[in-house]
Parts: structure tokens; sequence; C-alpha cells
């Protein structure tokens, strides 16, 4: 089989098995390829979207925003034709010198440094956290603190400490964002939404 007839296929799949899910046409997409990454419906009941996040994550792509991740799993796995057709772009800063540098002055994660760094230049931009909750909960702050305001937060940290909690505190925010109750997540399903949003808004051109 070819790669689509594979992803056409896995997605008749998946709509057979998810039955009457609830979502509407725009969360749809994002859970469905959640779940295509994954092949995890749990996704179904946890994913948690607030405001207007599908909507706000495709208009900030259409606008050319920048794209931030707290790895570079979750960017090498993230579109990268359609992003960039509108002028936009997909970074990480997990691996700069200056990041490294100051987290080592500071005593602190890499992880959180480089959140520090990307609060810099997000601007109305998007920032995808796959992985470490002391990303999520720096971004969180510095929202809090209205030192930064991202068109749409996506975050899925993964693990045992402070995952479940991360997004818990990232919930009680107003802000746009798309994330998950409980431990699960991954770069592999932060890109996954990324992607999801980004189709989307390659399909209006």
């Amino acid at each position: 089989m070819k790669p689509q007839e594979i992803e056409d296929l896995s997605f008749k799949i998946i709509e057979e098995e998810a039955g009457d899910h609830g979502f509407n046409h725009r969360e749809w997409p994002v859970v469905r390829r959640m779940i295509h990454t994954s092949a995890d419906f749990e996704y179904i009941r946890s994913i948690r979207f607030n405001g207007d996040a599908v909507e706000e994550g495709i208009r900030a792509i259409r606008s050319g925003c920048s794209i931030i991740t707290d790895t570079n799993m979750a960017r090498v796995g993230t579109r990268k034709k359609e992003i960039e057709s509108f002028g936009g772009s997909v970074r990480c800063l997990i691996g700069d010198p200056d990041v490294a540098a100051q987290a080592r002055k500071n005593g602190t994660t890499r992880a959180l440094a480089a959140v520090d760094m990307a609060c810099e230049t997000l601007g109305k931009g998007i920032y995808v956290v796959g992985n470490a909750p002391t990303a999520l909960l720096r971004l969180i702050d510095h929202i809090r603190d209205n030192k930064v305001n991202p068109a749409l937060v996506i975050g899925f940290p993964v693990g045992f400490v402070n995952a479940a909690e991360s997004k818990d505190a990232l919930m009680e925010l107003s802000i746009p964002y798309i994330t998950n109750k409980g431990r699960k997540g991954g770069s592999n399903i932060a890109a996954s939404v990324v992607n999801a949003l980004a189709i989307a808004a390659y399909a209006e051109e």
C-alpha cells in the first residue's frame, strides 16, 4: 500500500472505532491525528480545548507565526511545508549555546532557560510542550506575569512528576490552549496537534 492509502485506511478505522465522539468539525481532525499517531483512543476522553483554540492556531499559522517547541523531537516531527508556505518557522532552543550558558549560570534546567529565551521573541506565536513539565510551568508563570501572550499553547508534557499537574495549571488560564488530563502526552503527540492545525490552515489556502 502507498503511504496515503495507509493513512486513509487508518483514518477510516479510527472513524469506525471512535463512533459518536461529540467533537466539532474543527476539533475532531486534531483528536483523530493524535489517535493516528498513538493508537490511543483515550485522548477522546482526556483532551481539552479552551476558547477558540483550533481557530486561533490556524489563524496564527496562516499569519506566518513562530512555532517554538520544547524538544527537537517535536520540531522534527512537525510538518514544515505547510507552515513555511505562510512564512512561519518551527524552532527549538533547547540546544542553543546561550540557553545552556543561562541554565548553568542560574542553576536551572535547559528546558526552563529555553522558555525564558523563547518568550523574548514568541509574540503571537504558538508554544508547544511535548516533554518537560518544567517548561510548561515556566511558560504559565510568564503568561500570568503578562510577559508573553501566545496565540496558542499546545501542552502535552509526559511523565510521572508534574506532568498532570502542569497541565492542570494550564487549564486554569483563560488563554487558548490544547492539552489533556493526566500523565500521557509526548513530543509525538504535541507535533501531531501542530500538524493537524497546519494541514487545516493549508487546506484553506
